[in-house]
Formats: structure tokens, sequence, C-alpha cells
């Protein structure tokens, strides 16, 4: 039994130890995001705002029951219509009287329209619409969480980078301290040059510590997105510390991007909000049938005498024709209020491809140029510690020029992150991270 646990709680260290690649992370982010689970949310909302819509092409069907004890007193002339005074038939009598008589009613009013001049269905197209939109929502929120997923990954490797070279500097440090120490204690160096070599090696231990929490800071963010406890994270590295290939893509259509489709959707909606205003000053017509009874202990005939009747009616609101163009009118402008922020979202979109380009160029020049500082920056330490043990430079120096070869070291690390990072930046522009993803993992 003790054994089965054990491995039981080996194989869980191991699953938990299992590396996180970039298309795993991405594909959680994905389904696990809470923003997106919120948006997935509000299109079953809206696909339920449908079906209610349709239940409009349905009749009416109204039923009532009722038991009362009043008066039987009437008068003639007509009550304008209102809601305090109740209303009362039958034949007037020559005097009041208070004694009391019961009542009672039931009956059932069906009204269907037959035809609505397409107001029903414009109603039922801006129920539709509103559920592409929410969709596009769920596709942008989902886009956003990718991307996210995507920069966090990146930064974690890049502060793992720096940890390496953080700790390489330690090590350098400690190596500095230790030869120094030996040559104070011969008194073939000041006391002052161990307290600086204790400084540097102090210095570059902050460094470290530093880049850890770094590390920590991004797993916590990877976390968010992707559901997974921060210590369980294991990014995989991929090809992401070699440079990318500089292969050019062919240019997406930004009107694709996550955010530009939401708000296509966004003016398709409220066009069809216009469209149903454009349906509402029109005449409704109504089949209607109804049966009821009626009876009152005040006549010979109680409990019950009934009636029916059919109908057809036609009513049309004669003087709403120009609160109605208002409402066009404002939405027309809710219309045009849209489709120019779409123009606004391609031209930031088109800025954002522009400006990553530009930073891909750039970082490409630098990774290039990385290596060759680096191995200067080496040639520089190991000159520095060959002339202070000669007695021809001082710690300041040394310490000087191991400061310069860690930054180089953090330098190279990042440079080719960096390019990964711009070209994650072109396709976070263009709206698919498809490219991305696959480069990275080949």
């Amino acid at each position: 039994m003790v054994l089965l646990v054990a491995l039981l709680v080996v194989r869980a260290l191991a699953f938990a130890q299992t590396p996180l690649s970039l298309d795993e992370a991405v594909e959680r982010a994905r389904k696990l995001y809470p923003a997106v689970q919120v948006s997935r949310s509000q299109v079953d909302a809206a696909a339920a705002g449908i079906l209610l819509t349709r239940t409009s092409y349905l009749p009416r069907l109204d039923s009532i029951a009722q038991v009362n004890l009043a008066t039987r007193n009437n008068i003639y002339g007509m009550l304008l219509q209102q809601s305090v005074i109740s209303p009362i038939s039958g034949p007037p009598v020559n005097e009041n009287s208070a004694s009391g008589v019961l009542g009672a009613a039931a009956g059932l009013l069906i009204d269907w329209e037959p035809f609505d001049f397409g107001s029903r269905k414009s109603k039922v197209d801006l129920a539709e619409s509103t559920r592409r939109r929410t969709e596009a929502s769920v596709a942008r929120t989902q886009f956003e969480a990718e991307a996210a997923t995507a920069d966090a990954y990146v930064t974690i490797l890049a502060a793992q980078e720096t940890v390496k070279a953080a700790t390489a500097s330690v090590e350098r440090s400690r190596i500095l301290l230790t030869a120094v120490d030996a040559l104070v204690r011969a008194e073939l160096r000041p006391g002052a040059d161990a307290a600086i070599a204790r400084s540097e090696l102090a210095s570059a231990q902050a460094q470290a510590i530093r880049g850890r929490q770094a590390v920590a800071d991004a797993k916590a963010l990877l976390a968010g997105f992707t559901g997974e406890q921060p210590a369980n994270i294991f990014v995989a590295e991929g090809r992401m510390l070699t440079l990318p290939d500089d292969t050019a893509d062919a240019p997406a259509t930004l009107g694709e991007n996550p955010f530009a489709r939401e708000q296509t959707a966004t003016i398709d909606e409220a066009k069809a909000k216009l469209h149903t205003l454009d349906r509402q000053w029109v005449p409704r017509f109504s089949v209607q049938g109804t049966t009821y009874a009626r009876g009152t202990t005040g006549t010979p005939d109680y409990p019950a005498l009934y009636n029916w009747g059919l109908g057809f009616s036609v009513r049309f609101p004669l003087l709403d024709q120009a609160p109605v163009r208002a409402q066009q009118a404002e939405q027309s402008a809710h219309v045009r209020t849209e489709e120019s922020r779409y123009k606004l979202i391609l031209n930031e979109l088109e800025t954002r491809r522009n400006r990553a380009l530009a930073a891909l160029a750039a970082s490409r020049e630098l990774a290039q140029l990385a290596p060759v500082q680096l191995e200067s920056a080496r040639a520089a330490q190991s000159q520095a510690q060959a002339r202070y043990k000669a007695g021809l430079a001082t710690v300041v120096e040394v310490a000087d020029t191991q400061r310069t070869l860690a930054q180089a070291e953090i330098d190279d690390g990042l440079a080719k992150l960096n390019v990964w990072r711009a070209l994650l930046a072109v396709y976070s522009a263009e709206g698919d991270l498809g490219p991305f993803v696959r480069r990275a993992a080949r």
C-alpha cells in the first residue's frame, strides 16, 4: 500500500513538472479564461433572446375568471377610458339601492396578427444580429486572452534568461571575492578591495533575486490565463531561444482582426435597430375571437349568460410619426458613429502593425550585434582580472568589467526573445496567432 501511494505521488509530481508548451498555454487560455466564459454566457443569453422574439409570431390567448359582490345600479351615458371607476353593465334602475348582488364572469380572448409589414421579422433579425455581435465579442475576448498568454509565456522565458545571466554573475563575483580575500590576507591588496568585492557579490545576488521575482510574477500572470498553479508551470523553450527565420508572411487583412470583426458586428446590430424603427410606424392588424359568460344573482337567469364574438381590427398610431422619426435620426447617428469607430480601429491596427514591423527589424539587427558585445565583454573581463592579479588594475576596474559582462549576457539572452516578442506584436495586430505558435513549435 505504501509503495502504491509512493508511485502515485511520483507520477503526480512528474505530471506537474511536464513542460507547458506555447500552443497548450494558448489553448487553455482560449477555453478557461473567466472573461471568455462570461462572453459565452452572453452568447447564450442572446440566443435565448432570439427564441423569445420569435414567440411574437404566436397568437395571444388571455383568460379571466372572477367573482364579485357589488350593487346593480346603472346609469345612461358615456364613461371615457380611465383606470379608477369600475365599469358596469345592465339596464338602469329607477332608484339607487345599497344592497349587493353576487356576480361572476369568465372569458377567453385570442388575438393574432396575420401580417405586420415586416415588424416582427425585423425584431428577430435584430436579436440574431445581437447574437452575432456577442459571438464576435467572444472571439475578440479569446484572442485577447491568447495574445496576453503568449506575451506572458515569452516574459517567463526572458526572466529565466535574466536569472541565468545573474546566476553566472553571482558565481564570478564569488570567485573574485575569494581571490581578493586571499590577496588581502597576504597583505598584497588593501582591505578596501575585499569590501568592494563583497559589495559586487551582494549586487549580483540582488539582481538574481529580482530575476527570480520576475519569473514568479510572469508565472502568476500565466497561471491566471491557464487556470494552472504558478508552482506547476514549467514552460518549454521550443525554438524561442533561437532566431526565427526572416521569411515574410503575406500581409493579413486587418478587417479579419477580431477587434475589427466585433466592430463590424456592432455596426450590423445598429443597422438592425434602425430597421426595426423603419417598421414601427405601420398599421397593426389583429384577428380576434372571444367568448365569455357573466351572471349575477340580481337576474332570474343566474348563474350565467354567455356571448361569443369574432372580429378584425386595425390600429394605427397616427401621431407617433414625429417621435419615430426622431428615434430614427438618433439611431442613424449611432450607425454613423459605429462606422467611424470601425475606421478608427483599422487605423489603430495599421499603426500597431507598422510599429511592430519596425520593432521586428530593429530587434533582428540588435540580435546580430549581441554576440559581438558578449565576446568583447568576456575579453575585457578576462583581461581586467589578469591585470588585477598582476597589480596593474584596481578591483573597481574588475568589478566594472564584470557588471558589463553580466549585462552583455542578459542582452544576448534577451536579444532573440525580443525578436519573438516583436513578431508576436505583428501577429497580434493582424489578429491571428496561429503562424506565431507554429513558428515557435517547429
